[in-house]
């Protein structure tokens, strides 16, 4: 349960091949909310699957590298639901991304994001985990009973094989048989390298655009899910793994670093997101390997397969992704911190920042 102290990964600690194993399951773990957003994004929306797979694939490895945790990355919903339902432009995405990268950095560095954590009582962020989960869970039982037949059995045994066989990659096990299940055969990727190309927001009309349709709605969504739920769970998932490094204003300065430096290059806005930790968590990630795993192949997808990269993706059946999304919501949702959490006169959330409790 998530409401417990943080227990070791394996019994008598892994060995290398188990942890190696773990990551390699639990990379894959957040692909229910990342495989919609980002092929919609690529096939209804428009934009330059090279632009949108590298910019996912550097944020994942640096992710990795920079908190060695798996730390999830995702895009940025709200963003998303305008981008999909074509009231976006690329050149208004990528001011949307400039945009909201520009505050984030900017609450990190003057250190304004700690004040923000400071305001909300423990309470609200306990409701967020709790809303977050079940919207999670929802979306992906629609998903499984999209087509039972395969999305049941890939629910059942994303449920139970983990505590069966804890060293088995089980996430990306179901996906492949999932996708051989669909009967649906991708054509054949052919290698063609293609670097993203510069998508710049150059008028007044596309930075308007961004502004009123993505950055409002989506700054609050980023501050309390993507940074300061995530920081108090990875500090419950990890403990003191967590605390010097994944504290609100270091998730701030990533999130924001990132979207600054690659929507020019036609990434979608992207954030952390206490969901995919979950995720990752849940099917046995504990290092940064995982992130790292998982953006070494979007890389590869992007830099030499993008022309083919939608369809590769989108074979994997969305009932399948709907019951990795339904396992998640469910692990995110079952919570004792919901339990411990009282409502308060004075906010609440402490252990955000490194050793001594601060929120940084």
């Amino acid at each position: 349960m998530l409401g417990k102290a943080p227990a070791p990964a394996y019994p008598g600690g892994p060995s290398r091949g188990r942890r190696w194993l773990g990551d390699c399951a639990g990379a894959f773990g957040d692909l229910g909310t990342f495989l919609p957003h980002a092929v919609g994004a690529m096939t209804v929306a428009g934009l330059a699957p090279a632009g949108v797979l590298f910019g996912f694939g550097v944020f994942f490895v640096a992710s990795g590298l920079f908190y060695g945790l798996p730390m999830a990355v995702q895009p940025m919903k709200a963003v998303s639901a305008v981008l999909l339902t074509g009231q976006l432009t690329p050149q208004a995405t990528a001011a949307s991304g400039l945009m909201i990268g520009a505050v984030l950095l900017l609450l990190s560095m003057t250190g304004l994001i700690g004040r923000v954590a400071r305001m909300i009582p423990q309470s609200v962020t306990a409701g967020l985990q709790l809303g977050l989960g079940l919207s999670m869970g929802w979306l992906g039982l629609i998903m499984v009973l999209q087509t039972p037949w395969i999305g049941l059995p890939a629910l059942v045994l994303l449920f139970g094989a983990p505590r069966l066989w804890p060293l088995v990659p089980i996430a990306p096990l179901v996906l492949l048989a999932a996708a051989t299940a669909s009967a649906e055969m991708p054509p054949a990727p052919g290698f063609a390298p293609h670097p993203p190309s510069l998508v710049l927001p150059l008028n007044r009309g596309a930075i308007w655009q961004g502004l009123e349709l993505a950055v409002l709605p989506q700054l609050p969504l980023t501050l309390t899910n993507a940074v300061i739920v995530t920081a108090v769970l990875c500090r419950e998932l990890f403990g003191e793994r967590a605390a010097a490094r994944v504290t609100v204003r270091n998730l701030a300065l990533t999130s924001g670093a990132a979207n600054l430096l690659l929507a020019p290059l036609g990434a979608m806005p992207m954030c952390h997101g206490a969901g995919g930790v979950v995720a990752q968590h849940r099917f046995g990630a504990r290092t940064g390997l995982a992130p790292i795993l998982f953006g070494s192949a979007l890389l590869v997808l992007a830099l030499g397969f993008a022309d083919s990269a939608a369809a590769l993706l989108a074979v994997i059946p969305p009932s399948a992704v709907g019951a990795l999304l339904l396992v998640a919501g469910a692990e995110l949702a079952v919570s004792k911190r919901l339990g411990r959490a009282k409502p308060q006169k004075a906010p609440l959330c402490r252990g955000l920042g490194p050793r001594r409790g601060a929120v940084q």
